[in-house]
């Protein structure tokens, strides 16, 4: 068999054995989070005298690894809380029964989580739970449906920007500009769209904007960065990380601590996830809890536009490297 032919055959059972993988990837990134989706130490306020609260602490407890308990003095502290992004909810027991305090502009799906919860096993059977949305979600976008949505068009976004960074050559100064100025348009166009047209990421237009803008830097700089430092299979890398893991483990359609663990986790500290969080930080809670995530996406675009102001790919400094090979001097004769 010739040199040729072999290297042919090698292509084909790497196409064949790569695309089953890849689809096994997705399968699992993508259906493992929304299959376990239950709550993990959610925090939840209980507020009121610890005589009163302490039976339905201990009713919610009952949930074991459920409900982080945090418990506060009386409703105000508890609606404080929620606004803070401390907790996504509060029980406060009252006199008349239990009340709930949520917060649907958080995270939809937890409101209605808590709804069940709190009527199920902080209540009297047959009873019902007053229930206040103190930071509800836009009346154009009740379920978040928008917002959630919006991570999917960002990734691809930063991916697009990094991978047209590096397939066009661009270097040093230059991609910084592309990726800046690309990730600038990316944030005008989606808070038109998001923000002013379907109105359903409220807030400052203009720090809507720079959310956009700063979650779309993180992602292209983390391509073009793992680029500049491994070549073009940093692309691979980037996008997989990004699609394949920042996208299913943002907790955008529910929540970080509705993820089964270390999900949850792993994608505040991903761009994709620290996005969601800021872009709801800044629009619903008046910047309450936006600064862990907003140094999470300033690190990502730092470390990635200096990788690609610093970086370059492996055989470009190896070729760089190689030393010029002297021409031996001419026989005397």
């Amino acid at each position: 068999m010739s040199p040729s032919s072999l290297s042919s055959h090698r292509r084909v059972v790497a196409v064949t054995l790569l695309v089953p993988a890849l689809v096994a990837l997705a399968l699992w990134a993508f259906a493992w989070p929304a299959a376990r989706t239950a709550p993990r130490d959610l925090p939840l306020g209980v507020a009121g005298p610890t005589a009163a609260t302490a039976p339905v602490e201990q009713r919610l407890g009952s949930r074991e690894g459920a409900f982080d308990l945090r418990h506060y003095a009386d409703e105000a502290a508890a609606r404080e809380a929620v606004e803070d992004r401390e907790v996504y909810g509060a029980v406060v027991v009252t006199a008349r029964g239990p009340k709930l305090l949520t917060a649907s502009a958080a995270s939809p799906v937890v409101a209605q989580l808590l709804q069940q919860a709190v009527t199920s096993h902080a209540s009297a059977p047959g009873g019902r739970v007053a229930t206040v949305d103190v930071v509800p979600a836009p009346e154009g976008d009740p379920r978040g449906a928008v917002l959630n949505t919006s991570v999917l068009p960002l990734a691809l976004a930063g991916i697009g920007a990094g991978t047209a960074v590096t397939l066009l050559g661009l270097r040093g100064a230059r991609a910084v500009a592309a990726l800046a100025g690309s990730a600038a348009l990316v944030g005008a166009v989606a808070t038109v769209l998001a923000h002013s047209w379907l109105d359903a990421v409220p807030g400052n237009r203009w720090t809507v904007a720079g959310t956009f803008a700063l979650a779309a830097l993180a992602m292209g700089a983390a391509v073009a960065g793992l680029s500049a430092l491994l070549g073009r299979a940093g692309i691979a890398l980037g996008g997989l990380v990004i699609m394949l893991l920042g996208n299913p483990f943002s907790g955008a359609s529910s929540a970080p601590e509705m993820l089964p663990e270390p999900a949850g986790a792993i994608g505040q500290w991903l761009p994709p996830g620290a996005g969601v969080s800021l872009l709801r930080s800044v629009s619903f809670f008046d910047g309450a809890a936006a600064a862990g995530p907003a140094l999470t996406l300033t690190w990502w675009a730092a470390l990635g536009l200096g990788a690609v102001l610093l970086g370059r790919a492996p055989k470009e400094r190896a070729g760089n490297a190689e030393p010029a090979v002297e021409p031996e001097p001419a026989p005397a004769g």
